[in-house]
């Protein structure tokens, strides 16, 4: 989430409403200058609160340096200590802006609860209604800043819901988001993939893929390489795992070698397109259906090249093998 960028666009939308008829022009005009000073356009407590939750990001981006030099315990301690700290930051914008949903979201997440207990607190912050009820037929909600909260949260138990083992009801809480905001910038497709993958439903899976032109990424195509091994289509196994060693740097390696990932606060982080980053992430979503799979990582490692395409790139980049 781009908190900066956020604030922005809804100082600007807020004072292109406040100024009734303004031109498309004039709204760019008006942009430029809300980028060149914000805080000159900040003017109502629900904008004083994306400024706290902004300043609660940037120390926590801060907090993550150098975190590699920490040893196991010093690295608990951090870590705990960072999250504690972005609750606090997320409680103050809560006290500018009570109904602030983006503050309440990641506070939630950064407690850094089991699937259950998170998915409890996240249907919580649901008002029982669903993205769909805000959208104009033929919309994309992701165009209007004040609907992004929303679909964050929604994406948000998504993913919990996946974590948690309800695979069929993830599917169906990505397709809701989908709907609404159909260029997916949240990447619900991804964990639709991993849902569907894990139920064994190909033809959902291959109706998906088209949906999105069939541009492979690391969640497809791992997705789709779990999804022919529990359907015991091993050629079609192998030549999806040859395609996702293929399309991601490294992908081989981060199959083999997992590492921990942070908590998603609240979307994936950035990462591009192909690179060991996304596989990580990728790899990092699917290791409870993974875990899932009897024997997966075995069979995996003994197809050819696969291997010593890992430990080719782990020399390479000097990574651990």
């Amino acid at each position: 989430m781009n908190v900066h960028e956020e604030l922005i666009q809804r100082c600007a939308a807020r004072r292109r409403k406040a100024l009734g008829d303004l031109s498309d022009q004039g709204f760019a005009e008006l942009l430029l200058a809300v980028r060149e000073n914000p805080s000159a356009f900040v003017d109502s407590p629900a904008e004083e609160a994306y400024v706290e939750l902004e300043r609660a990001f940037s120390a926590y981006d801060a907090s993550l340096n150098n975190d590699d030099l920490l040893e196991d315990d010093e690295y608990q301690k951090a870590r705990q200590k960072r999250l504690t700290n972005l609750q606090a930051g997320c409680a103050r914008a809560l006290a500018l802006d009570e109904k602030c949903l983006d503050a309440q979201l990641v506070g939630t997440l950064a407690a850094d609860l089991d699937p259950d207990s998170l998915l409890e607190q996240l249907l919580g912050l649901h008002d029982g209604t669903d993205a769909a009820s805000d959208a104009p037929e033929g919309c994309d909600l992701w165009a209007d800043v004040f609907s992004r909260p929303k679909l964050r949260l929604e994406a948000a138990i998504s993913r919990t819901l996946l974590d948690g083992a309800r695979y069929r009801l993830a599917a169906q809480a990505c397709e809701r988001v989908i709907a609404v905001a159909p260029t997916d910038e949240l990447g619900c497709r991804h964990t639709e993939a991993i849902a569907l993958a894990r139920l064994e439903d190909e033809e959902g899976f291959d109706q998906l893929d088209a949906r999105f032109g069939r541009h492979d990424n690391a969640w497809t195509s791992l997705s789709r390489c779990v999804l022919m091994y529990k359907l015991g289509r091993m050629s079609a196994a192998r030549r999806a795992l040859a395609g996702f060693d293929r399309l991601c740097q490294g992908g081989s390696y981060a199959l083999m070698r997992p590492v921990f990932v942070e908590v998603y606060l609240p979307d994936r982080p950035p990462v591009a397109v192909n690179s060991l980053e996304e596989a990580t992430l990728a790899v990092h979503e699917m290791e409870p259906t993974i875990a899932d799979v009897p024997d997966f990582i075995n069979w995996a490692a003994a197809q050819p090249g696969i291997s010593a395409s890992a430990e080719a790139f782990a020399q390479r980049n000097d990574l651990d093998w």
